[in-house]
C-alpha cells in the first residue's frame, strides 16, 4: 500500500499489547479488512434475525423499557430487521453489487469523478452513525464501469461496523481490483456522531480520509480532483 500505510502502533505500543480498559474511546484501526469470524455465515439471516430480535429484547428489558407498550413491542424484530437487511448488509458478500465492465470505446483517457455519494455507516466502537459524503476517481485502463456502481460500490462497504480509514481503502482497493488500475482516489469527508452526540459532543468537526493510487499520487492530478470537488 503506498502512502496509505497503516502503521499499528500508538505511543510506543502494539495495539494488541492494550487491553480494552487501557484502550479506552481511543480511536483504532487493526487492518484492512473487516473483523469477522471464522464461522460468520453459519447462520442465515433469517436465523441471525431472530436471535438479534431476542437479545435486543434483553437489552431493552434491562434498561427496564415496558415491552408490553405497544409502540415498544415490535422494537426487538424491527432493529434486527434494520441491521441484517439495512444498515449492516454490507457484512454479507452475497449483497456485494455486481458489476459489469464496459470498454471504453470513447477513449476517454482523463479522470472520471464522481463525486458528493452521500453515505451512512455506523463506527464499530460505539455503533453509532458516520454520515459523509465519498468522492471517487479513476483513470480508466481500457475499461469502464459504470456510474451508479460507484455508489454501489460506496454503499456497500459503508453498511457494516466500519472505521472511516478502513472504509476508504476497502473501496479504494475494490475499485483497483475491478478497474485493474491504480490509478484510482477515494475521499471521504465524514460526521462521526460517535464526537458529536457522545464523549467530548463537538458537533463542528468532521473526520477527512484520502487514498491516492497510481496517476493521483502526482500532486497536480491531487489538485486537478480537489478543484472538480470543489467546484
Amino acid at each position: 500500500m503506498n502512502t496509505n500505510t497503516l502503521h499499528l502502533k500508538r505511543n510506543g505500543h502494539k495495539l494488541n499489547d492494550f487491553s480494552t480498559s487501557e484502550i479506552g474511546d481511543d480511536h483504532l484501526y487493526t487492518g484492512l479488512e473487516t473483523p469477522m469470524k471464522a464461522d460468520a455465515f453459519k447462520l442465515t439471516d433469517d436465523e441471525k434475525k431472530e436471535r438479534i430480535s431476542i437479545l435486543f429484547e434483553e437489552i431493552m428489558d434491562v434498561m427496564g423499557l415496558d415491552l408490553t407498550d405497544d409502540s415498544l413491542k415490535g422494537t426487538p424484530k424491527r432493529v434486527a430487521k434494520m441491521y441484517i437487511d439495512e444498515i449492516f448488509s454490507g457484512l454479507n458478500p452475497a449483497n456485494k453489487p455486481k458489476v459489469a465492465l464496459f470498454d471504453n470505446k470513447y477513449q476517454y483517457n482523463q479522470m472520471l469523478v464522481e463525486k458528493n455519494i452521500t453515505f451512512y455507516s455506523n463506527c464499530e466502537h460505539h455503533f453509532v452513525p458516520i454520515i459523509g459524503k465519498a468522492h471517487v476517481a479513476y483513470m480508466s485502463s481500457g475499461k469502464v464501469i459504470g456510474l451508479s456502481k460507484l455508489n454501489r460500490i460506496v454503499q456497500y462497504y459503508a453498511k457494516r461496523p466500519q472505521v472511516q480509514e478502513r472504509l476508504t481503502n476497502q473501496i479504494a482497493e475494490e475499485l483497483k481490483s475491478i478497474l485493474e488500475t491504480d490509478d484510482v482516489a477515494v475521499i471521504i469527508d465524514a460526521k462521526h456522531l460517535c464526537v458529536s452526540s457522545r464523549g467530548i459532543k463537538d458537533d463542528t468537526s468532521a473526520t477527512v480520509t484520502s487514498y491516492y493510487g497510481g496517476q493521483f499520487s502526482k500532486p497536480e492530478k491531487v489538485s486537478e480532483l480537489h478543484n472538480y470537488i470543489n467546484n
